[in-house]
């Protein structure tokens, strides 16, 4: 079932990077699949498709950031890669990260849930603050 399950993550990561990216509340989106990302024409050579993790900032504190993980219903606040559901965590919550990761910075990887059940739980957290 990998194919399956990679083809759906990579689509809604797609899907959900284009509408962070025009969200007011998110300062800065990564992801290759977006032509704006610095590194989209050197995946695009290599990639078949562009995977299913969106790292993005949230406008706002290292404690908002957090709140933000810990807001949603659907997508677990956790480190994992790779599953059929939806996880997410604020990168630098530990004393021994890079200094140069940013502080309010949010690792997602997309599941294969229904894109509009991801987007409309991803809005509330953003906004629950």
């Amino acid at each position: 079932t990998f194919p399956v399950r990679f083809q759906r993550a990579s689509e809604n990561a797609l899907e959900i990077a284009k509408r962070l990216s025009t969200h007011e509340l998110v300062t800065r989106v990564r992801y290759p699949g977006l032509p704006s990302d610095p590194q989209h024409l050197k995946a695009k050579e290599f990639m078949k498709g562009f995977g299913a993790i969106v790292s993005f900032e949230y406008a706002g504190t290292a404690a908002a950031t957090d709140r933000v993980c810990e807001s949603s219903k659907i997508i677990t606040n956790a480190t994992s890669l790779g599953g059929v559901e939806s996880l997410w965590e604020r990168r630098r919550r530990w004393p021994i990260e890079s200094q140069s990761v940013p502080e309010t910075l949010i690792r997602l990887s997309v599941g294969c849930e229904d894109v509009e059940d991801l987007w409309q739980d991803i809005q509330k957290a953003l906004s629950a603050i």
